[in-house]
């Protein structure tokens, strides 16, 4: 469990970091398509020279991906919408609510008082951050959470079953090859093309990070429950409050940070609940 902890507590200032490399961008989702390309060509690489995954591997992976598709397309749209330290504490807040609850009812975790104790904090915390919000941007961000919750029971799930530490890359490629296949068809193959050219470093650099937090996460959930370890990962959301303060000019800093903990302090309990 100790690894576990370590693993997953080590992926949660990469994640905020690169989430508001996203929100400070003049297009979020040219930065999100750019970061998960540039990760997706990474895979596809790692996987012709070790030889791939075996089928319930691709088959996992081919089906995050198509999940990381309205993801990435709700991600970009609550960034472009709203304040960062309401969007990022919501959506990972309660995606990493949903992904317990996925390790519960469909991974085999445990339930018990205390965890519903946990999920009824959460969800306060989560109302609390919410008020002043823009409702669009609420609804957004829950929408988020519920594709994370949906993607993170699944990549738990090939975790635990598909041998060997080469999922991540098929996932990533297969996140990639649709998001990309998303953005040629909605008529933006030419700026994709120029944001390629001019930052093609920042989507290289960002890339490896979500590659690196992301199987940190994987590697966590071989040892503990997912709930464990979506909620100490989502320890970036109090990050997330001080740098919407410190890089984004953004208001309210005290409640928005009150909020933040109180959700992180429903997720630990959930941690601890296990």
């Amino acid at each position: 469990m100790l690894v576990a902890t370590l693993l997953a507590l080590s992926s949660a200032g990469l994640h905020a970091a690169w989430n508001l490399v996203a929100k400070r961008s003049a297009d979020p989702f040219l930065s999100l398509w750019g970061q998960f390309t540039m990760a997706g060509i990474v895979g596809i690489g790692v996987l012709a020279v070790t030889g791939g995954l075996p089928w319930l591997g691709w088959w996992l992976a081919a089906l995050s991906g198509v999940v990381h598709l309205p993801y990435l397309a709700a991600l970009a749209a609550v960034y472009a919408r709203g304040d960062f330290a309401v969007a990022y504490p919501l959506a990972r807040g309660a995606g990493a609510l949903l992904a317990g609850l996925g390790g519960i009812f469909l991974l085999g975790d445990d339930l018990n008082g205390w965890s519903m104790t946990a999920i009824v904090t959460v969800t306060l915390g989560m109302a609390l951050l919410s008020v002043g919000a823009v409702p669009a941007q609420i609804r957004t961000a829950l929408f988020v959470a519920l594709t994370i919750g949906v993607y993170s029971t699944i990549d738990s799930h090939a975790a635990r079953e598909v041998e060997g530490n080469t999922y991540v890359f098929a996932m990533f490629a297969a996140a990639g090859i649709c998001v990309t296949s998303y953005g040629t068809a909605s008529g933006r193959a030419a700026a994709m093309v120029a944001a390629m050219r001019s930052s093609w470093r920042q989507f290289t650099l960002t890339g490896a990070m979500s590659v690196l937090t992301y199987a940190l996460v994987l590697a966590a959930v071989r040892r503990a429950p997912v709930g464990y370890v979506a909620g100490l990962r989502e320890s970036s959301i109090l990050v997330a409050g001080f740098l919407g303060w410190r890089y984004l000019d953004e208001r309210h800093v005290r409640r928005r940070t009150i909020a933040a903990a109180v959700i992180l302090a429903g997720l630990i309990l959930l941690v601890l609940s296990g």
